[in-house]
């Protein structure tokens, strides 16, 4: 264990949902320290877009003042006394989740993401009482299995949002069976898209296939793997595209961009689709007969276990997965999240810690 005195805990907190895009500067406090956490100090951390449904109410009610971010990189400077997998200035990576109850079957048997009692990266609250605060900020504490080694071929920019948006994409393509001989779609080119075209392609699919509502990321997915592109907004995409497909990530946040109905149209006999996006207001009515044509499966994901990151970390650097980011300072976070909301980021805000947030 190391000395902690070189760790201030102050972030970039949201102090009302109706000015979500107003940040100030805030000390807080730690969680009690346990023998199995680390500290880290924080040198990026990227923006998603469940930071802006959190800071907005889209969501629910939140704990204020708050503190967002949970796509963090940076380095450790402190371990408990019974931490074994890190040790003092490892490289290292935080996710949407800090915590769980540990005990149960699901935390026992490696999906401890499916855990009924998570502590989020923020807006949760740790059995000591204490409001778990986000990746905004200079530093965070947490249990190690919830912390990530990262790949020294990896930049700690590049890692940042691949611990969300990246794993996102990458554990619904590995727990439906992509790889070789398998056709996948991806619907939305942004922050997840981009990566489910990347990693498809890297798991050896036969077929990627992008579908967006214009042509105007067409070039961005060819180049990012697709082997083909749907204009949406064009005539006849479903006659055409209908029975090629065996798994879709749909990563629309966007409830009405959802035709659901044609989707399903296009996967083969027990094709999956695979809901990624979590919109403020809910999906389009589902018709079950949609459903049946084809025996098609709706389904869900939520972010991945510790194993599928290091595994995702892994295959990123050996098949030159990249993450499109635009890099800036902490202290713009306010001008970030609004390039978020409005989509005018490609694809990802990842934030530097400014050396101002500790003065």
């Amino acid at each position: 264990m190391s000395s902690n005195a070189e760790l201030q805990w102050k972030g970039y907190a949201v102090h009302d949902t109706k000015l979500w895009d107003q940040f100030k500067v805030t000390d807080f406090n730690p969680k009690g320290m346990e023998d199995k956490d680390v500290d880290i100090k924080i040198e990026y951390c990227g923006i998603c877009g469940s930071d802006i449904h959190t800071i907005t109410g889209g969501w629910g009610d939140i704990i204020l003042p708050l503190i967002p971010g949970h796509e963090i990189t940076g380095h450790v400077v402190r371990v408990g006394p019974k931490v074994t997998e890190f040790k003092v200035g490892d490289r290292v990576g935080v996710g949407a989740q800090v915590g769980s109850c540990y005990d149960c079957q699901r935390c026992k048997s490696g999906a401890e993401n499916y855990c009924l009692k998570p502590i989020h990266s923020y807006n949760s609250v740790y059995p000591d009482g204490t409001v778990s605060q986000g990746g905004y900020a200079t530093a965070i504490r947490l249990n190690e299995l919830f912390v990530f080694p990262i790949p020294d071929a990896l930049s700690l920019e590049q890692a940042s949002p691949m611990l969300c948006a990246g794993i996102t994409a990458y554990s619904p393509l590995r727990t439906n069976g992509a790889g070789p001989g398998k056709s996948v779609g991806v619907i939305g080119i942004g922050g997840i898209g981009h990566y489910g075209l990347q990693f498809a392609k890297a798991m050896k699919c036969d077929r990627v296939v992008a579908f967006s509502h214009s042509e105007n990321k067409k070039a961005d997915a060819l180049a990012l793997g697709a082997t083909d592109f749907v204009n949406t907004g064009a005539k006849n995409w479903v006659e055409e595209w209908t029975d090629t497909l065996d798994i879709i990530l749909c990563t629309v946040d966007v409830s009405h961009h959802i035709p659901l109905s044609d989707i399903f149209a296009t996967l083969k006999v027990h094709g999956r689709c695979i809901m990624l996006a979590l919109p403020d207001d809910a999906l389009p009515p589902i018709s079950a007969f949609s459903m049946i044509a084809s025996g098609v499966l709706l389904g869900g994901s939520h972010i991945g276990s510790k194993a599928e990151i290091v595994e995702m970390l892994d295959l990123a650097v050996k098949e030159g997965v990249k993450s499109y980011i635009e890099l800036l300072p902490m202290k713009e976070v306010g001008k970030a999240v609004q390039g978020m909301k409005t989509g005018k980021v490609r694809y990802r805000y990842v934030l530097k810690v400014d050396p101002s947030i500790a003065d």
